[in-house]
């Protein structure tokens, strides 16, 4: 397959997969920590509305989801790519980093929890799976 196609699947593959692990960690997490009482989780109005509400333990499966995602997406493209794989599996970390810079401005979490996601759940998390799929499957010479 052309080196290049195959970058760009991987980098579709790792930013969709990336998407259902995080979706399906946030889909679950009030099954391990439930939301506060009168929170629809589903409604981002009644989030905002009770923000005041959450505890530092609602955001751990968020975090998590953010983290987790981030990093299987990354390790995926890292894996499946033909070259460049940490470049790749870092575009994968710089895609999730959009997506939680856009959901900080949608949705007023504190600031202690919107500064430490939008520093270690995405770029690092990309460069951690980045470097495991390099070693997982290194690039041939």
């Amino acid at each position: 397959m052309n080196p290049a196609i195959r970058n760009i699947l991987a980098v579709v593959a790792g930013a969709l997969l990336g998407m259902v692990i995080n979706g399906g960690i946030v889909s679950v997490s009030g099954m391990f920590i439930p939301p506060p009482s009168g929170v629809d989780p589903n409604d981002l109005e009644s989030i905002k509305a009770n923000m005041h509400l959450f505890e530092a333990k609602h955001f751990v499966m968020p975090f998590l989801a953010h983290a987790i995602g981030t990093f299987v997406g990354a390790l995926l493209t890292a894996m499946l790519a033909a070259s460049r794989k940490l470049t790749f599996a870092l575009v994968i970390g710089l895609f999730f980093l959009l997506g939680g810079i856009a959901a900080s401005l949608m949705i007023p979490a504190p600031l202690w929890f919107g500064i430490s996601d939008l520093l270690i759940a995405y770029i690092p998390m990309a460069f951690l799976g980045g470097k495991l799929g390099q070693r997982l499957v290194p690039a041939k010479q």
